[in-house]
């Protein structure tokens, strides 16, 4: 049961020095957003492995049904020209 006393669930992604993408690094719970911040940079880059921290509510993350992926991924399986083996990249080409 919710505590209406209780801090919300915050998501935390971390970008690391070497990447370029966040990756999701766990949650914790903060009363706003700067706390979160603030609290995931104590947690999470202790060992200042990160350059960038994002927080997302944990309410306001939407996703789609696991149960459901073969219809939502399926139609994506017959249009071949998605697929990037057709392309040829040169090798000044990087991170794609």
């Amino acid at each position: 049961m919710t505590n209406k006393n209780e801090w919300p669930l915050w998501e935390v992604f971390i970008r690391s020095k070497a990447g370029l993408d966040h990756k999701h690094a766990g949650s914790l719970h903060a009363a706003d957003a700067e706390m979160a911040i603030e609290n995931a940079r104590d947690v999470y880059t202790r060992r200042q492995e990160g350059i960038s921290i994002w927080v997302v509510e944990s309410q306001n993350i939407h996703a789609s049904d696991p149960s459901q992926s073969e219809s939502m991924y399926d139609p994506a399986n017959d249009k071949i020209y998605r697929h990037p083996t057709f392309y040829n990249l040169p090798d000044e080409v990087k991170y794609m």
